[in-house]
């Protein structure tokens, strides 16, 4: 099945947003299945290296219908750039001028990169859209100073310390006493989190996404690079929370790990993959899906 595409443009709090729609060759009218691109940024509609323009097409190509779009401050849509958790008005305004383009879609899947997939999340915590019934995140963004110290000790550091060669070059004088003033720096700020308050009333952002995706009735699609320490990063910090232990337990939360591939998917083998896993899940994510148990939920 081939694909054909349109521009849309609509309206968000008085400004214009663009977007296009990528559709099966046999109309919009045919297809059931709507998945809505939410971009991480700073980025654009067509993604890094035009990968969700890729994935936009694979998916029409399987008879979805799909809608990839510029917030606003991005792209060429109208408006100041704004981040990722002030999103959440862009995506409603998409989501109901994708409804109107696409009047006969009953499943509605949001899917983002990095802090594309935290502002899905955010989205449901600030909305309970129910029109949402599926959610496909790719390498969730959940950083702080402290869980990307976290990740550097675990995935970095250690390596270091554990290496021979290292200790020779120290003890020769060919790594300076800096070297281990970063570790020493790295270990203070892993553990700082645990000495902050919890603001309130609004909680952290990390907070709000796993409250969204424990509460969220539908499906989930997680995928994580190998090669990738937002995606290293978003397993740890999940095992130091009860809240996205239980989340990643949930029977419908289905994960699948992309060996080798980097965090935007630059090389063939990890967008293809992402692609094939994606495409698989839409046609069967309607079926029991195995839970993910908290324990093997790393990488």
């Amino acid at each position: 099945m081939t694909y054909t595409e349109s521009a849309v443009t609509f309206d968000c709090a008085g400004e214009r947003l663009i977007g296009v729609i990528s559709a099966p060759s046999v109309g919009l009218a045919a297809a059931r299945t709507g998945v809505v691109i939410i971009v991480g940024g700073p980025q654009y509609r067509a993604g890094s290296h035009r990968q969700f323009v890729q994935l936009a097409r694979a998916l029409a190509s399987h008879g979805h219908a799909v809608l990839r779009f510029d917030y606003r401050g991005m792209g060429d849509a109208e408006g100041t750039q704004r981040i990722f958790e002030a999103v959440s008005s862009d995506v409603a305004a998409a989501i109901d001028t994708f409804q109107t383009q696409a009047p006969n879609i009953d499943h509605l899947v949001l899917c983002g990169l990095c802090d594309g997939a935290s502002a899905a999340l955010l989205y449901l915590y600030e909305t309970s859209d129910q029109r949402v019934t599926g959610l496909c995140l790719l390498n969730p963004w959940v950083r702080s100073t402290e869980s990307l110290a976290r990740a550097h000790l675990k995935h970095y550091y250690r390596d270091r310390l554990m290496d021979r060669t290292f200790w020779r070059k120290l003890l020769r004088g060919g790594i300076g006493l800096g070297a281990l003033t970063d570790i020493a720096s790295t270990v203070r700020r892993s553990v700082a989190d645990h000495q902050k308050p919890v603001s309130w009333p609004r909680p952290p952002f990390q907070q709000a996404m796993a409250l969204a995706w424990c509460q969220f009735k539908g499906d989930i699609l997680l995928v994580l690079s190998g090669n990738d320490l937002t995606a290293r990063e978003f397993v740890d910090y999940a095992k130091t929370s009860r809240t996205w232990c239980d989340s990643m337990a949930k029977v419908g939360v289905h994960k699948v790990d992309l060996p080798g591939a980097d965090h935007t998917l630059s090389q063939k083998a990890g967008q293809f993959g992402f692609e094939e896993a994606f495409t698989a899940w839409l046609a069967k994510e309607r079926s029991p899906v195995v839970a993910v148990p908290c324990a093997t939920s790393g990488t």
